[in-house]
């Protein structure tokens, strides 16, 4: 079904950080919705791609080479098998792009993994 998605009052329907919501799905990816907020972890994605689009505020993306800022409208692809850790200083709105087998925290299990993602 086709139905048009406000992405503003979707971020409005949840407050918690690192906790990605799926606002749509793509052929075999998901378009998830999160809220960044302080340093996440260390991780990478062995088999897929990620893609990062700022809708509100300042991400830094971290990698172990170099630094990349990302601003309003702004957006990135981490090849997967490259480590990164995204940090957001103030709150960050972010969409995800990425194949429905994606893992929050790629490589590293732990408190900010998220397994069963809630659809909004």
């Amino acid at each position: 079904m086709m139905e048009k998605v406000n992405v503003a009052e979707k971020f409005t329907l949840f407050h918690e950080y690192w906790n990605p919501k799926i606002a749509g799905e793509i052929n075999d990816s998901y378009v998830k919705l999160v809220k960044l907020k302080g340093e996440f972890v260390w991780h990478q994605h062995e088999n897929e791609d990620e893609m990062f689009l700022v809708v509100k505020g300042k991400l830094l993306i971290k990698f172990r080479d170099k630094d990349v800022w990302l601003n309003e409208g702004e957006f990135l692809i981490v090849p997967k098998g490259v480590e990164h850790m995204p940090v957001a200083e103030e709150e960050v709105h972010v969409l995800l792009l990425e194949p429905k087998t994606t893992l929050n925290t790629g490589d590293q299990v732990n408190e900010k993994t998220v397994t069963d993602l809630e659809t909004i």
